[in-house]
């Protein structure tokens, strides 16, 4: 070594504590497709906890039951469907997936939500503006509540949803691919009239 390079060393070694190399830990980075020590239910449960302390949930069906409902809203089910499962009625489904922010346009029919919402007039009035019956227009009204209330928190319970439901889909289905992908080239060329 020149003197440069010792001079250098010795800085080195004095401001790290005489260590003589220094590695830098690694961390995992945030992403929602690895693994988490908590499941997917886990955390399910930890949001929809969290959502019930801020709002005050007022609906017969359990936290559990909540996570069932969230879960089968992501895997495409119909409100009717998922009240077959509980036992009770499609309004108790839909105002549940309406507490947990899970709304989307078809719940509104291309309807201007926000002049809905802030209309004073009564249910009635409107349904006769709309030539639509009552219940259709407290279910659009409250569709525009579960969609301002999302907003109003930046759709954070909307996307951890996303997070957890849609990504481990599709976490899944990537696993999948890359299985069925791999077979595919290993064999590729492969003589398959084998006979025993």
């Amino acid at each position: 070594m020149n003197d440069k390079t010792e001079e250098l060393r010795e800085i080195f070694t004095s401001v790290t504590d005489g260590e003589e190399t220094v590695t830098e830990s690694q961390e995992d980075t945030r992403g929602s497709l690895e693994k988490s020590d908590q499941t997917v239910d886990e955390r399910l449960e930890r949001v929809i906890t969290q959502m019930d302390d801020r709002y005050g949930f007022e609906t017969p069906l359990s936290e559990t039951e909540l996570e069932e409902v969230a879960k089968a809203y992501y895997d495409g089910q119909r409100d009717e469907e998922i009240a077959d499962e509980f036992d009770t009625d499609a309004e108790v489904v839909f105002e549940a997936r309406c507490a947990l922010h899970l709304v989307d346009d078809a719940d509104a029919d291309e309807i201007d939500l926000g002049a809905i919402r802030d209309r004073e007039e009564d249910d009635e009035t409107l349904a006769a503006e709309y030539d639509v019956d009552p219940d259709t227009i407290r279910q659009y009204r409250r569709v525009a509540e579960a969609k301002a209330e999302s907003r109003a928190a930046n759709d954070r319970y909307r996307d951890e949803f996303d997070s957890l439901l849609a990504d481990s889909d599709l976490a899944s289905r990537m696993a999948t691919d890359v299985r069925e992908d791999g077979l595919e080239d290993a064999t590729e060329g492969m003589e398959t009239d084998v006979s025993f």
